[in-house]
């Protein structure tokens, strides 16, 4: 193995990350925080000045978002968390980790846009929730006039989020539980006297939790500053912070910009708060825990709460089931009067007119999702080759490089970002959108392929080496072909993220880039219900369908190589 070889191939891997991932992230805040401070030349404004943050906190609702923002952003990452640390509990030692990934499939590649049309189908007033129920059980012949979308509390918009992060988070959760020998700790601790549900939280818990800081920190990142979701499922009146500054940015009236820019600063630094908060909680917690250990308190038991939450995630999961097969009726509904549980006719008309938008939706966000997810992957593989062959570990820096896109706000850097490329000329334009999904498609698709690669046996590449073969050649007969499902399976989830994007395509494209999530959003305010479950059917189709094929293809090309297909006994 060539060493010298290895550190040009990582030095080049990593100053491309830096160039192509970390400036424009620098770049975009930079822009961001100049016209924060009233330097934006391109609308006259040359002069620093405090003015755009007193017309940001002056401007109507400005207090009420900025609440709405913590309140459903903090909220549904805590309850997600401990759904998803109760379902782990429920169903470690009764179901594989493998068929539990299989069965959360569905809901990690729905995108965000789409589980959140889902959730309003199924659970607005006219919903099909409130439809199975009438009138037999409620009496209602018409729709009833209460708030269940939209309502100024949030809680529609949480329970979307939990839709998306609870599967999430127990999927990283499942592959923590992995890494520990939890059945000795169990049979210790009930070896101590300790009950199942107590060894679970004062045992398990703790460890499974430092393993999965940062995926919790990126969730509670992401609630802070969606705007899809907040869109489709958050208050109007007035909305979270990420949507209101949205609205402002593309506002006709230039003056808004600056006050938007300070309140892209100012999500950014409400980000960074909570995160910091909830750091300070962990360690409250830990002291706290820490004291009752050594006093030999058991306190009450646990196993009440864990049998709740694991309910109440599994009740979430199905409602999530509830959500994919509400796009799917509703996009084949002719006729479907209030208070009928299934539609009175059925029609494929709304399928069968691709001239009418989403043809050139379909087209566009193909190629934008097979050329992000093909440069992201190669990236991905040529870093962790360069590890490989330099013969060194990833340092904690470079780690923070990949999480970078993911902890900070799209919002907060996706408009200075835009102004970077306008002065390049690459604005508007389908390059610009594949560079700025790339800067949150690669991080997926680096994490997706980490630890199968680490675990890849170097006797076989030590093998190949002494029989002559070269390191290109390693890679591509040797590495490639054994780490075919796992490569596959992170260009399935890149792929998935890429459908998914709405901020880097709407910013970025200038509204000459026009795919399915950005279209369902649009017609989500108030089109036709089947036109609109059709986009979102086929936002979830497309990344479903990925994951079909990253499963379905080693399985039929390995089919005579058992240990090579993904299916070890």
């Amino acid at each position: 193995m060539r060493t010298t070889e290895g550190r040009t191939l990582r030095l080049l891997v990593l100053g491309l990350v830096a160039v192509g991932l970390v400036f424009p992230i620098m770049a975009g805040l930079w822009e961001t925080g100049r016209a924060a401070f009233g330097l934006l030349p391109a609308i006259g404004a040359e002069q620093p000045t405090l003015a755009p943050w007193r017309e940001f906190m002056t401007l109507p609702g400005a207090g009420t978002s900025v609440a709405l923002t913590l309140w459903t952003g903090v909220a549904s990452t805590a309850l997600s968390l401990a759904f998803a640390l109760g379902i782990a509990g429920a169903v470690h030692g009764r179901v594989r980790a493998g068929r539990m990934a299989q069965v959360l499939t569905p809901f990690l590649a729905a995108p965000h846009a789409a589980m959140a049309i889902g959730t309003a189908f199924l659970i607005a007033p006219s919903g099909w929730v409130v439809r199975l129920l009438s009138p037999w059980a409620t009496g209602w012949t018409l729709p009833p006039d209460i708030e269940t979308v939209q309502d100024r509390f949030g809680v529609a918009l949480i329970l979307g989020l939990m839709l998306k992060e609870v599967p999430f988070l127990l999927l990283v959760t499942l592959s923590a539980l992995t890494q520990l020998p939890v059945r000795a700790q169990v049979a210790a601790g009930k070896a101590m006297g300790y009950a199942p549900g107590a060894i679970w939280a004062r045992v398990i818990v703790p460890q499974v939790y430092s393993m999965i800081r940062l995926p919790v920190f990126v969730a509670l990142s992401f609630a802070l500053s969606v705007v899809d979701m907040a869109l489709i499922l958050g208050p109007t009146t007035p909305p979270t912070l990420a949507v209101a500054m949205t609205r402002w940015f593309l506002s006709a009236d230039t003056g808004l910009i600056l006050p938007a820019s300070a309140a892209a600063m100012a999500l950014a630094a409400l980000a960074a708060c909570c995160v910091a908060l909830w750091i300070g909680a962990e360690r409250l917690v830990a002291c706290v825990g820490r004291a009752r250990l050594r006093r030999g308190n058991r306190g009450l038991p646990a196993s009440p709460a864990l049998r709740l939450a694991a309910a109440g995630g599994l009740a979430l999961l199905a409602l999530g089931a509830g959500t994919l097969l509400s796009l799917a009726l509703w996009s084949v509904a002719w006729r479907w009067s209030f208070p009928r549980a299934l539609p009175e006719s059925w029609s494929l008309a709304a399928w069968t007119r691709p001239g009418a938008g989403w043809g050139n939706a379909l087209e566009q966000t193909l190629v934008l999702a097979v050329a992000t997810t093909a440069l992201s992957l190669a990236l991905a593989i040529a870093w962790l080759e360069g590890e490989d062959r330099a013969g060194m570990r990833r340092a904690r820096w470079a780690e923070a490089l990949i999480y970078l896109p993911l902890l900070v706000p799209q919002a907060a850097f996706l408009f200075g970002l835009s102004v970077v490329l306008l002065r390049l000329g690459l604005s508007g334009g389908l390059t610009a959108v594949i560079w700025g999904q790339m800067l949150f498609v690669f991080p997926y698709v680096m994490l997706a392929l980490s630890d199968p690669w680490r675990a890849l046996d170097r006797r076989m590449d030590r093998a190949a080496a002494a029989l002559g073969a070269g390191p290109w050649r390693r890679l591509l007969a040797v590495k490639l072909p054994i780490l075919l499902r796992p490569v596959l399976t992170a260009a399935a989830i890149g792929f998935a993220v890429s459908v998914a994007q709405y901020l880097p395509t709407l910013f970025l494209g200038a509204g000459r880039v026009s795919t399915l999530t950005t279209e369902a959003v649009t017609l989500a305010s108030g089109s036709d219900r089947r036109v609109t479950a059709v986009y979102a059917t086929m936002q979830s189709t497309l990344p479903l369908a990925a994951y079909g094929i990253a499963m379905a293809l080693p399985a039929a090309l390995h089919r005579r190589r058992r240990a090579m297909s993904g299916h070890l006994a």
